[in-house]
């Protein structure tokens, strides 16, 4: 997986790139009560707002890591937006992109990385 410095990872399955929040964005965001996902076969650009995450302490944006379509969303978190607070990194994906270029992805951060940034 690789991470971002906005708290988001990224899991490559096959040619997708999933997408979801770390842990600690689960943690600060606190009970997470609505979800809005993109639209299937949307383009979007590094840095477009994808989702929208509304919890009981603040809404907060989810911005596309990377150029690419949006192929799937994870439709369980329109029904149960817990799932983001029980699995942020499991279950509680967001999205799938399909990108060109999945070398663009070496630009992230690792796992370790990941936690020195979080100090």
């Amino acid at each position: 997986m690789k991470y971002t410095e906005e708290h988001e990872w990224l899991r490559v399955e096959g040619d997708v790139v999933v997408v979801g929040i770390t842990d600690h964005a689960a943690e600060q965001l606190g009970d997470v009560v609505f979800v809005e996902l993109p639209e299937v076969e949307a383009m979007v650009a590094k840095g477009d707002e994808v989702c929208v995450i509304e919890s009981v302490k603040a809404a907060s944006d989810i911005l596309a890591p990377v150029d690419g379509e949006i192929v799937e969303v994870n439709e369980a978190l329109s029904d149960t937006p817990g799932l983001v607070n029980e699995d942020p990194q499991g279950d509680a994906w967001f999205f799938k992109m399909k990108i060109d270029d999945l070398s663009v992805l070496d630009d992230f951060m690792t796992e370790d990385e990941y936690k020195e940034f979080l100090g």
